[in-house]
């Protein structure tokens, strides 16, 4: 049991399932109904693909996670060792690859260059702080274009809650970089918290939150989601994006940043439900 908690802690598979999740919202919302067949295989494409890329990301910064005292890491704790871990990397991506092939060729080409640039991440692009964190926003987004682009169609809809996917996330890898700052040295990664310092850390991302509300807004041209299924739950992600934003103009401690990332979290998954009801 004990094996299978740090298996799971490893792979991150709770973030596996969101981004699953965004690949069926992506169908869903440029198809306008469900399509069994892209949803499931999508699903599992992004669950595996994700899982392999997290765990590759824990054997190279198991330095940094000692440094940090990433006591919930499963390598740190010594659960699992290094090597273990890139067995389970390559374990996740053999299915996850196989699903995509599954969907269509566009599909697994899709599939293979976004986890290619993931595994980039994992090896060098994070220690270029900014870009890294950019291709994180990046990600954030990709479920949903990957659902649109495999359905086939790509809406205003699906275009909107992408950057909003993509701001929000960026803000998070920036705020991320508070808490992490003394972690980071050993890697020499050069968030904009350590090239520039806490504050401008703290206020870029609070900008970029409040960019991500605004971009909420911008689907309210279409008729259908001029309506309270949208309005309401957009209304409560918004909020949260807000006064995430004010704490970080205020000011925070690294110690509040695990905090905040949580209520952000809890505000993307609310505003993709806005998404999901708008579109019905």
């Amino acid at each position: 049991m004990k094996k299978l908690k740090a298996v799971w802690e490893v792979t991150r598979l709770e973030h596996g399932l969101i981004y699953g999740l965004g690949v069926v919202a992506g169908v869903f919302i440029s198809l306008g109904y469900f399509d069994l067949r892209l949803s499931v295989f999508g699903f599992l494409t992004a669950l595996f693909l994700q899982a392999s890329a997290f765990a590759l990301n824990d054997y190279y910064d198991y330095e940094v996670d000692r440094a940090n005292k990433r006591f919930d890491r499963p390598l740190v704790r010594g659960d699992l060792s290094r090597r273990e871990a890139l067995w389970i990397s390559a374990a996740f991506a053999f299915p996850g690859f196989l699903f995509a092939l599954y969907i269509s060729p566009l599909a697994f080409a899709l599939a293979l260059a976004i986890t290619l640039f993931g595994y980039l991440y994992d090896v060098k692009l994070k220690e270029y702080g900014v870009a890294g964190n950019v291709y994180i926003a990046f990600s954030m987004a990709a479920p949903f274009l990957f659902g649109a682009i495999v359905a086939g169609r790509v809406n205003t809809e699906v275009v909107v809650l992408s950057l909003i996917a993509f701001l929000s996330g960026l803000a998070r890898e920036i705020m991320k970089g508070i808490e992490d700052v003394e972690g980071d040295a050993l890697r020499d990664v050069k968030t904009v918290a350590r090239t520039y310092g806490v504050g401008v850390a703290s206020r870029v991302s609070a900008l970029l939150f409040i960019l991500a509300v605004i971009a909420s807004m911008l689907v309210l041209v279409i008729p259908e989601y001029r309506d309270l299924k949208y309005i309401l739950p957009v209304s409560v992600t918004d909020y949260l994006l807000l006064s995430t934003s004010r704490k970080l103009l205020k000011g925070v401690g690294k110690e509040e940043i695990g905090r905040l990332r949580k209520r952000t979290m809890l505000a993307l998954s609310v505003g993709l439900l806005a998404f999901l009801l708008g579109s019905m």
